[in-house]
């Protein structure tokens, strides 16, 4: 992600993936829907590295890079919303249905 504060067509997107990741949840073990979701966020960034880069060469000189970017950019949104669900568990997950 950029440093720009993200539009609503980012939310939107985020919005439509969460939902179809919690609709699967009714039929699936949600810890096989978060592997799911974790393995389609990480092929479909390497698509873009694939993407971005043109060549496997080109892809060979920046996999470090990438995955030193990727891996700090899930560390930063991961913490972002774990402090978000620490701030509001009883807003997002009422205590008596657990």
């Amino acid at each position: 992600m950029s440093n720009q504060t993200p539009g609503p067509e980012f939310w939107n997107r985020v919005n439509t993936i969460i939902n179809t990741a919690n609709d699967q949840c009714e039929s699936a073990d949600p810890n096989e829907v978060c592997a799911s979701t974790m393995y389609a966020a990480t092929r479909f960034n390497a698509f873009i590295v694939a993407r971005t880069t043109g060549t496997p060469e080109n892809m060979q000189a920046e996999k470090e890079r990438a995955l030193e970017y990727f891996t700090g950019q899930f560390r930063a949104m991961m913490e972002e919303n774990l402090d978000d669900f620490i701030a509001n568990l009883g807003k997002y997950i009422p205590q008596d249905s657990q």
